[in-house]
C-alpha cells in the first residue's frame, strides 16, 4: 500500500472459516501477504452464520464491533458480554471465545494485533458534515469503514456500505456527509 487506498466491499473475497461457522473477509493486514500465522496486524469482516467457538490466536490482542445483526452474545473465558450494533469488545485471542446469535446471522468488524509488535483501538464515529483523521507518524495506519451510506472520502470517493478506506502514509484522511464510520488506528508497539 501507498497513502490512500479505496475497498470496495464487493471487491473484498470471502474465506469460510474452518469450523464452518461463517467467512471472513480481509480488508488489510501486514505485513503485506502476511497469513493468519504470521501478520502484525489484521483488519477484517466477519458474516457469522452460526453459534460457536472462535478460533484461539494466541499473542493476539482482539477488538470486535457488530456492525449488523440482532445482537450477539460473547463468552470470554467464562465471562458473557452481549454486543449490539457498533459496541465494540477487547479481549485476549487466547481465550476460550464462544459466540451466542440470539436473533440469528451478525456481520463483525474484528482488529487482531500481535502482542510486543503493534497495538491499535477501534470506535465508532458519527460524521455530521465533515470528520478530519488521518496518520501522525511513519508506521502508522488508520483504516476507516463506512458502516452506514451518505459518507464519501474527500475529495470525491464515495463510500457504500462497508466499503473500506486505508492510509497507510503520514497525512490526513477527511470524510463527508452523514453517516456512522469505523476508525480504526495501529501504530507499531515501541
Amino acid at each position: 500500500m501507498a497513502g490512500t487506498t479505496v475497498l470496495s466491499w464487493d471487491d473484498l473475497e470471502a474465506t469460510p472459516w474452518r469450523n464452518g461457522g461463517g467467512s471472513t473477509r480481509g480488508i488489510a493486514s501486514f505485513p503485506t501477504g502476511s497469513t493468519l500465522a504470521d501478520f502484525d496486524w489484521r483488519v477484517s469482516l466477519a458474516e457469522v452464520e452460526a453459534d460457536g467457538p472462535f478460533s484461539a490466536f494466541p499473542g493476539i490482542d482482539r477488538v470486535i464491533m457488530l456492525v449488523d445483526g440482532g445482537g450477539m452474545d460473547l463468552d470470554v473465558d467464562g465471562a458473557t458480554h452481549r454486543l449490539g450494533r457498533f459496541d465494540t469488545l477487547a479481549f485476549d485471542g487466547d481465550a476460550t471465545t464462544t459466540c451466542r446469535l440470539p436473533a440469528g446471522p451478525t456481520r463483525d468488524l474484528n482488529l487482531m494485533t500481535r502482542r510486543g509488535r503493534t497495538r491499535g483501538s477501534l470506535r465508532a464515529v458519527d460524521v455530521t458534515g465533515r470528520y478530519e483523521t488521518g496518520v501522525d507518524e511513519e508506521g502508522d495506519v488508520t483504516v476507516l469503514v463506512a458502516l452506514t451510506t451518505g459518507l464519501a472520502v474527500t475529495p470525491d470517493s464515495g463510500l457504500g456500505l462497508l466499503d473500506s478506506v486505508v492510509r497507510d502514509r503520514p497525512g490526513p484522511l477527511s470524510v463527508t456527509g452523514t453517516g456512522t464510520l469505523a476508525e480504526i488506528r495501529i501504530s507499531p508497539q515501541q
